[in-house]
């Protein structure tokens, strides 16, 4: 296979992830999530992780941000931005411990003229041109997405690292945005869940069901079907919070005449 050609980047071998205080391979978690995870990323690929809510994605993208360190940039589920301070600052932060203390400081009040020239390009591609110095707890939701996007492009390294980036914009920006990433990192891990982007944009799919891998295929040789099936409760109906329950059929002591009474 192809992938078998390439580098691989991480690779998991029967390992127990979780959370606890486990600080090596050796210590016992306190909770586990994936148990005897097997899996490589290689380099170059572009890789969709799917799975419902609880499934392990955040878990496993965590574990591999750890064993990636510097070279890959992580865009986090909740944004991770500081509501107060504007989007210039926000995406700066992703390059931060490149500058000394004072320049950092220098630059909340007065913006560094080559930052401030990289942010506002990276901010026009965002979408968000002329609006560098709005307040991030000003912005919508689909805006800090954007934003969050932006603070980790601006690290410019090799892997991307996503948890849901575009789970807040509608699917147009979302192939833009994707598009985007692509264009600027040569390996990509994200999880989401339009399992059409999965299909149309990735080149290869991991799902995860019941706390493990089900689902490891190129995108190619999969279909709606096959990911339809990490979502086993997606088509069971959820009950209106103003629906009633239907009243109950009545005993035969409660009929008016003796017809169907024992």
């Amino acid at each position: 296979m192809e992938s078998e050609q390439r580098r691989p980047l991480v690779a998991f071998s029967g390992e127990d992830l979780g959370y606890g205080s486990a600080s090596s391979q050796q210590a016992r978690l306190d909770s586990v999530v994936l148990p005897g995870l097997t899996l490589t990323l290689y380099e170059g690929e572009r890789v969709a992780l799917l799975g419902q809510s609880g499934s392990g994605k955040s878990t496993l993208l965590g574990e591999i941000r750890a064993r990636l360190g510097a070279s890959a940039a992580w865009c986090p589920q909740h944004h991770g931005l500081v509501p107060a301070l504007a989007i210039y600052h926000n995406v700066f932060m992703g390059r931060l411990p490149e500058h000394s203390t004072l320049a950092g400081l220098w630059n909340l009040v007065r913006p560094l003229a080559r930052p401030w020239r990289e942010v506002g390009e990276l901010c026009t591609l965002l979408g968000l041109a002329g609006l560098e110095r709005r307040p991030v707890g000003q912005l919508s939701g689909g805006q800090r997405q954007r934003v969050a996007i932006g603070r980790a492009l601006y690290q410019e390294r090799d892997i991307f690292l996503g948890d849901e980036p575009v789970a807040s914009v509608d699917p147009h920006q979302a192939l833009r945005l994707l598009a985007l990433i692509d264009a600027r990192h040569t390996t990509s891990v994200i999880a989401l869940h339009q399992r059409e982007l999965a299909l149309t944009h990735f080149d290869r799919v991991w799902g995860l069901g019941d706390g493990h891998v089900v689902i490891d295929a190129q995108a190619s040789q999969l279909t709606l079907a096959d990911l339809d099936s990490l979502y086993p409760d997606a088509d069971t109906p959820v009950p209106s919070p103003d629906a009633q329950a239907p009243a109950a059929m009545p005993g035969p002591e409660a009929l008016p005449c003796a017809r169907g009474r024992p």
